[in-house]
Order: C-alpha cells, then structure tokens, then sequence
C-alpha cells in the first residue's frame, strides 16, 4: 500500500482524540518560569535578552498606543517558532501546517487591528482605501481592490505560513526517500543527495524561524496603520 505524501500532515489521533492539542500546549512546558532570585540562570538571561530585543525592533516604528501589543506580539513569536521547529524533529506532528489552524490565529489578531483603527481613528482607517490625488473616475475601482486587497490581508498572513511550512516538508520527505532508494544501488549518489537532505534540513530551520517572524512582522504592519 502506497501512502501519499500528503499522510504527514494529517492529524494523529491517540484513542479517537486528535493530538493536536497537545501539540499546542506542548511549547509552554519547554520554556522555563522566570526566577523570583536576583540573578537568572544563563538560559533564563538568553532568553530575556531574545525577548527585549526581538520587542524593541518589533515596536520601534510603533506609536504608544500599538506598544500594547507587545506581549501577545511576543508570545506569538516564541509559540510560532517552538511549534515549527519541534515539527521538524522524527514521529511529530507540525500544527502550522494546517490552514485552519493559521487562518484561526491570522483572522482574529488582523481583525482586532482593523476594530482599533475604526475606534480610535475611522477616518484614516478609511483614507487607507482611497489614495491621496486619485483621479475622480478612478474612485469606485481604487476603493473596490483596497477593500479586496484589505480583506485578503489574512488570507494572505495563513497561506504563506502554511504553504513554506508544506513545501519545506515535502522536499525533506522527497530528497530522504531518494536517498533511501539509491543507497542500495549508487551510494555514491546517495551520499551526494544526503548533503542536500542536510542542507534542505537546515535551510527548513531558517525557514521555521524566518516564517514565525515575518507572520508577527506583518501583524505589526497591520497594527501601525490602525493606531
């Protein structure tokens, strides 16, 4: 029986129950509680200074009011990239390849920024739909695709996630099962593949971390347009 390579993406199930719950919980146990003593461990202080610094250049561009964000800006960050990493390691499952699961965390935090500009500042959250000198035939189709193209913004934040996250794994599964086919026959091509799979392993790294980035990123982009 041939299973396709779509089968990993699945959701295991244990009993009928569908792990990825687990999954989800799973990133906050890995990380340690701050110490109440005066002076942290070294993990403790690594991670401190990973937490101010990647916060301070996430915000910098922000006004006062979008600083707010920052802890759940943070902790989106640090949950992101745990559970794509984690997904790389042999007989686990990585959550952020399900559309549903990134469309779930991208409608809310794009809609909450959108009900912030409406609240505070509608008519600048409006100006966004209409560029400033636009000529007056113009104006109907400019407002139509600023709306579309505004609505599609989560569409977008989901599907890139998901779609770098799918395609890493699948040329990963490809370039091992090459390399589990030739080594019998050529092992010499098949140590040559094998540095490709180590390569594409650690060009997923980047990627798992690279992607968790660029989704906050664009979140903030979203948040400084609104306040």
């Amino acid at each position: 029986m041939v299973l396709s390579l779509f089968d990993q993406f699945m959701t295991p199930t244990l009993l009928g129950v569908p792990l990825i719950a687990l999954a989800l919980t799973l990133p906050w146990v890995l990380y340690p509680a701050p110490s109440p003593r005066w002076m942290n461990n070294r993990l403790l202080t690594i991670q401190s200074w990973f937490l101010s610094r990647f916060t301070h250049q996430l915000l910098l561009p922000l006004n006062v009011g979008g600083h707010k964000w920052a802890m759940m800006f943070a902790s989106l960050m640090l949950f992101l990239i745990t559970i794509n990493l984690l997904g790389l390691l042999p007989y686990t499952f990585t959550p952020t390849t399900q559309l549903s699961l990134n469309m779930g965390l991208a409608i809310p935090l794009w809609l909450g920024t959108v009900i912030i500009g409406m609240r505070n500042q509608p008519k600048m959250a409006l100006a966004h739909l209409l560029p400033e000198g636009t000529p007056v035939p113009l104006i109907p189709v400019l407002i139509i695709i600023e709306t579309i193209s505004l609505f599609i913004r989560p569409l977008a934040l989901g599907v890139r996630l998901t779609a770098n996250l799918t395609a890493g794994h699948l040329l990963i599964q490809l370039i091992a099962t090459a390399v589990f086919v030739l080594l019998p026959t050529m092992p010499t091509v098949a140590i040559l593949t094998m540095t490709v799979l180590f390569l594409m392993t650690l060009l997923e790294l980047a990627v798992a971390m690279i992607q968790a980035y660029v989704f906050v990123l664009l979140l903030s982009l979203y948040l400084q347009e609104n306040v």
